[in-house]
């Protein structure tokens, strides 16, 4: 891969963004990062079933470590909430970044703003063919940004009927000290 993957997707915007946010997203072969996180899951009943079909962390306040590991396909982020394991993988189509979540795949959309990467979830498909109403998504906030040197995560998921799905944030720096 010639340019790093959020770089395609975000186009100029990338060059817009903090130290901290630019390497964790330029990443070439292997890296590392590690630090701090909350997860915080929904109450209602839908919600472990929605968790379970995305590999989503249960509630914790953890330690948090992401292998982001590049190949010609994308990105692969093995992310570990604590013991709770996390995998996705990620990957440039017509201009949007994708994601493979567990048995469930995004189209995000995402934009530079005042130094922070925003994520906007606009498709999403059940075992990579079942289309998911777009309304269910739209309550999905996602965040990146550098506060106080270090990366920071905001990832919250809504949905209609049954409230907060998930949310989860807290902050990276890289294993290595190649940032």
């Amino acid at each position: 891969m010639s340019r790093p993957l959020f770089e395609q997707v975000l186009g100029p915007g990338f060059g817009q963004l903090p130290p901290q946010v630019r390497a964790l997203h330029s990443v070439r072969g292997r890296q590392c990062w590690s630090g701090q996180g909350e997860v915080l899951r929904g109450t209602h009943w839908l919600v472990a079933p929605c968790a379970w079909l995305a590999r989503l962390p249960p509630s914790a306040s953890v330690p948090v470590s992401v292998e982001f590991v590049v190949d010609a396909a994308g990105e692969r982020w093995n992310r570990r909430f604590g013991p709770a394991r996390m995998e996705s993988r990620l990957w440039q189509q017509g201009g949007g970044l994708f994601e493979q979540l567990g048995a469930v795949r995004f189209r995000f959309g995402l934009r530079e703003e005042e130094g922070q990467i925003l994520w906007r979830a606009e498709r999403a498909w059940a075992f990579g063919l079942l289309p998911l109403p777009t309304r269910w998504f739209g309550q999905v906030y996602c965040r990146e940004r550098e506060r106080h040197g270090r990366y920071e995560f905001l990832v919250d998921v809504s949905m209609p009927l049954i409230g907060r799905l998930i949310r989860y944030e807290g902050w990276l720096l890289p294993e290595d000290g190649a940032a």
